[in-house]
Protein backbone atom coordinates (compact mmCIF):
# COMPACT_ATOMS: atom_id res chain seq x y z
CA UNK A 1 0.00 0.00 0.00
CA UNK A 2 1.43 3.05 -0.62
CA UNK A 3 0.98 5.58 1.89
CA UNK A 4 0.92 8.84 -0.19
CA UNK A 5 -1.35 7.06 -2.73
CA UNK A 6 -4.21 6.65 -0.33
CA UNK A 7 -4.60 9.43 1.31
CA UNK A 8 -7.22 11.52 -0.24
CA UNK A 9 -6.12 14.79 -1.85
CA UNK A 10 -8.37 17.92 -0.76
CA UNK A 11 -9.06 20.31 -3.44
CA UNK A 12 -9.16 23.86 -1.61
CA UNK A 13 -12.10 26.80 -2.64
CA UNK A 14 -12.39 28.31 -6.41
CA UNK A 15 -10.35 24.62 -7.42
CA UNK A 16 -11.31 22.43 -9.99
CA UNK A 17 -10.64 18.69 -11.23
CA UNK A 18 -10.83 17.07 -14.61
CA UNK A 19 -10.39 14.12 -15.57
CA UNK A 20 -10.72 13.28 -19.22
CA UNK A 21 -8.98 10.18 -20.78
CA UNK A 22 -5.96 10.33 -19.20
CA UNK A 23 -5.48 14.01 -19.03
CA UNK A 24 -5.90 15.75 -15.73
CA UNK A 25 -6.56 19.34 -15.66
CA UNK A 26 -6.64 21.30 -12.22
CA UNK A 27 -7.86 25.02 -12.47
CA UNK A 28 -7.29 27.14 -9.36
CA UNK A 29 -7.28 30.84 -8.32
CA UNK A 30 -3.40 31.20 -9.91
CA UNK A 31 -3.78 29.66 -13.24
CA UNK A 32 -4.44 26.37 -14.73
CA UNK A 33 -2.38 23.25 -15.23
CA UNK A 34 -2.58 20.01 -17.37
CA UNK A 35 -0.95 16.85 -17.06
CA UNK A 36 -1.46 13.50 -18.81
CA UNK A 37 -1.34 10.36 -17.01
CA UNK A 38 -0.39 6.67 -18.56
CA UNK A 39 -3.75 5.29 -18.81
CA UNK A 40 -4.70 1.70 -17.56
CA UNK A 41 -2.27 1.43 -14.58
CA UNK A 42 -3.96 4.24 -11.91
CA UNK A 43 -7.77 5.83 -11.82
CA UNK A 44 -7.49 8.91 -10.90
CA UNK A 45 -11.13 10.55 -9.75
CA UNK A 46 -12.69 13.93 -9.07
CA UNK A 47 -14.99 14.92 -6.57
CA UNK A 48 -16.22 17.89 -6.24
CA UNK A 49 -13.71 18.36 -2.74
CA UNK A 50 -11.04 16.09 -3.11
CA UNK A 51 -9.31 13.64 -5.87
CA UNK A 52 -8.62 10.73 -5.49
CA UNK A 53 -6.08 7.69 -6.80
CA UNK A 54 -6.46 4.43 -6.96
CA UNK A 55 -4.22 1.69 -8.91
CA UNK A 56 -6.12 -0.55 -11.47
CA UNK A 57 -4.51 -3.37 -11.56
CA UNK A 58 -2.40 -5.33 -8.23
CA UNK A 59 0.79 -5.42 -10.72
CA UNK A 60 4.69 -4.41 -9.14
CA UNK A 61 4.09 -1.54 -11.88
CA UNK A 62 0.96 0.09 -11.25
CA UNK A 63 1.66 0.09 -7.54
CA UNK A 64 4.50 2.15 -8.03
CA UNK A 65 3.03 4.56 -10.23
CA UNK A 66 0.10 5.02 -7.57
CA UNK A 67 2.44 7.06 -5.36
CA UNK A 68 3.73 8.94 -8.02
CA UNK A 69 0.82 10.29 -9.82
CA UNK A 70 -1.05 10.82 -6.10
CA UNK A 71 2.09 13.79 -5.58
CA UNK A 72 1.88 14.95 -9.16
CA UNK A 73 -1.75 15.46 -8.69
CA UNK A 74 -0.67 17.05 -5.19
CA UNK A 75 1.95 19.59 -6.90
CA UNK A 76 -0.50 20.78 -9.01
CA UNK A 77 -3.30 21.64 -6.91
CA UNK A 78 -0.84 23.44 -4.65
CA UNK A 79 0.66 24.93 -7.32
CA UNK A 80 -2.33 26.83 -8.67
CA UNK A 81 -2.85 27.77 -5.62
CA UNK A 82 0.50 28.89 -4.26
CA UNK A 83 3.30 29.53 -6.67
CA UNK A 84 6.47 27.41 -6.11
CA UNK A 85 9.78 29.26 -5.31
CA UNK A 86 13.15 28.79 -5.96
CA UNK A 87 15.38 31.00 -4.23
CA UNK A 88 19.69 31.23 -5.85
CA UNK A 89 22.14 33.19 -4.85
CA UNK A 90 25.06 34.39 -7.55
CA UNK A 91 28.25 34.61 -5.28
CA UNK A 92 31.43 36.06 -6.19
CA UNK A 93 33.42 39.56 -7.82
CA UNK A 94 31.89 40.14 -10.87
CA UNK A 95 29.39 37.81 -11.07
CA UNK A 96 25.94 39.45 -11.41
CA UNK A 97 22.72 38.90 -13.20
CA UNK A 98 20.04 41.12 -14.53
CA UNK A 99 16.56 40.58 -15.89
CA UNK A 100 16.53 42.49 -19.27
CA UNK A 101 12.51 41.37 -20.53
CA UNK A 102 12.07 38.04 -21.01
CA UNK A 103 16.12 37.78 -20.72
CA UNK A 104 18.29 36.85 -18.20
CA UNK A 105 21.80 38.33 -18.69
CA UNK A 106 24.81 36.65 -16.32
CA UNK A 107 28.20 38.20 -16.00
CA UNK A 108 29.67 34.87 -14.80
CA UNK A 109 33.69 35.50 -15.22
CA UNK A 110 33.17 34.04 -19.25
CA UNK A 111 34.69 36.35 -21.80
CA UNK A 112 31.36 36.90 -23.17
CA UNK A 113 27.70 37.86 -20.93
CA UNK A 114 25.21 34.22 -20.83
CA UNK A 115 21.69 35.02 -22.30
CA UNK A 116 19.33 32.34 -20.53
CA UNK A 117 15.40 33.02 -21.99
CA UNK A 118 12.52 32.84 -19.18
CA UNK A 119 10.11 29.72 -20.01
CA UNK A 120 6.50 30.28 -20.26
CA UNK A 121 4.68 29.83 -16.57
CA UNK A 122 7.99 31.29 -14.80
CA UNK A 123 8.48 34.46 -13.03
CA UNK A 124 12.41 35.92 -11.78
CA UNK A 125 13.22 38.26 -9.49
CA UNK A 126 16.61 39.95 -9.46
CA UNK A 127 17.69 41.37 -5.93
CA UNK A 128 21.04 42.28 -5.45
CA UNK A 129 23.17 38.65 -5.16
CA UNK A 130 19.50 36.92 -5.33
CA UNK A 131 17.34 35.58 -8.11
CA UNK A 132 13.91 34.11 -7.00
CA UNK A 133 12.52 31.74 -9.92
CA UNK A 134 8.16 31.30 -9.17
CA UNK A 135 6.22 29.53 -10.71
CA UNK A 136 2.80 27.16 -10.54
CA UNK A 137 4.28 24.02 -12.06
CA UNK A 138 7.18 22.55 -9.52
CA UNK A 139 8.46 20.52 -11.85
CA UNK A 140 9.53 23.44 -14.39
CA UNK A 141 10.16 25.85 -11.30
CA UNK A 142 12.96 23.14 -10.16
CA UNK A 143 14.50 22.22 -13.79
CA UNK A 144 14.80 25.77 -14.70
CA UNK A 145 17.08 26.43 -11.33
CA UNK A 146 18.97 23.39 -11.60
CA UNK A 147 19.39 24.78 -15.43
CA UNK A 148 20.55 28.04 -13.97
CA UNK A 149 23.13 27.03 -11.35
CA UNK A 150 24.70 24.06 -14.15
CA UNK A 151 26.40 27.75 -16.12
CA UNK A 152 28.18 28.14 -13.13
CA UNK A 153 28.75 25.79 -10.47
CA UNK A 154 30.30 26.48 -7.11
CA UNK A 155 33.77 26.03 -6.62
CA UNK A 156 35.04 24.79 -3.48
CA UNK A 157 37.95 26.84 -2.89
CA UNK A 158 36.61 30.12 -2.94
CA UNK A 159 33.05 29.54 -3.01
CA UNK A 160 32.14 31.47 -6.10
CA UNK A 161 29.40 30.33 -8.50
CA UNK A 162 25.29 29.80 -8.44
CA UNK A 163 23.87 27.83 -5.61
CA UNK A 164 20.70 27.67 -3.75
CA UNK A 165 19.92 29.51 -1.13
CA UNK A 166 20.65 27.15 2.16
CA UNK A 167 23.35 25.00 0.12
CA UNK A 168 26.16 24.07 2.01
CA UNK A 169 29.62 23.95 -0.30
CA UNK A 170 31.97 21.93 1.50
CA UNK A 171 35.29 24.05 1.05
CA UNK A 172 39.25 22.75 0.61
CA UNK A 173 42.16 23.89 1.75
CA UNK A 174 44.18 25.50 -1.18
CA UNK A 175 48.00 25.45 -1.99
CA UNK A 176 50.28 25.71 0.96
CA UNK A 177 53.36 28.08 0.58
CA UNK A 178 56.34 26.35 0.30
CA UNK A 179 58.69 27.55 2.99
Amino acid sequence: MSRIGIQPIPLPEKTECAVHGGIVTIKGPLGELTRAFREGEVDITCDKNEVRVAPKRTSIFARALWGTYASHVRNMVHGVNAEFEKRLLVEGIGYRAELKGDTLVFALGFSHPVQVSLPKGIKVTVEKGALLIKGSDKELVGSFAAHIRSLKKPEPYKGKGIRYEGEVIRRKQGKKAAA
